[in-house]
């Protein structure tokens, strides 16, 4: 399966509140934008994803981005455009992100990991159901 395909399934999630941990290069902005354009610049979807999350969710961005080199900017570049978040993780490697979390006794999936194409535009899709 393609990251592509992984990102167009849809899942359904619960309704507790949940921890969103996202990269931003090649994410949910363009790829080093700030750098070759001078400025950041959403990618399509983005903004509307973000709207897609609860209000009560938390969301962390990690990226490789240096905090005394372009914190400020980006922090900046995020609020102006109304994208929240409750963290940043600066300075993160290059390389894979790993995410490992256990399930719940009940069985509830507490973990999940979508691979985006590098400023592609398709988000991950999910629904929530109040019964889980």
């Amino acid at each position: 399966m393609s990251a592509e395909e992984n990102v167009c399934n849809g899942v359904v999630l619960s309704a507790l509140p949940k921890t969103w941990i996202l990269d931003l290069d090649g994410t949910v902005v363009k790829h080093n934008g700030y750098k070759s354009d001078g400025q950041d610049s959403l990618l399509p979807g983005a903004k509307e994803f973000f709207n897609s999350i609860d209000p009560n969710d938390m969301i962390v961005f990690v990226t490789s981005r240096i905090e005394s080199e372009c914190g400020k900017q980006t922090e900046l570049f995020l609020h102006d455009s109304g994208i929240r978040y409750d963290r940043i993780i600066y300075g993160a490697p290059y390389g894979e992100r790993i995410l490992v979390n256990d399930d719940k006794p009940s069985g509830l999936c507490m973990a999940y990991a979508f691979a985006k194409k590098r400023d592609g535009v398709e988000f991950p899709s999910f629904t929530v159901d109040s019964s889980l």
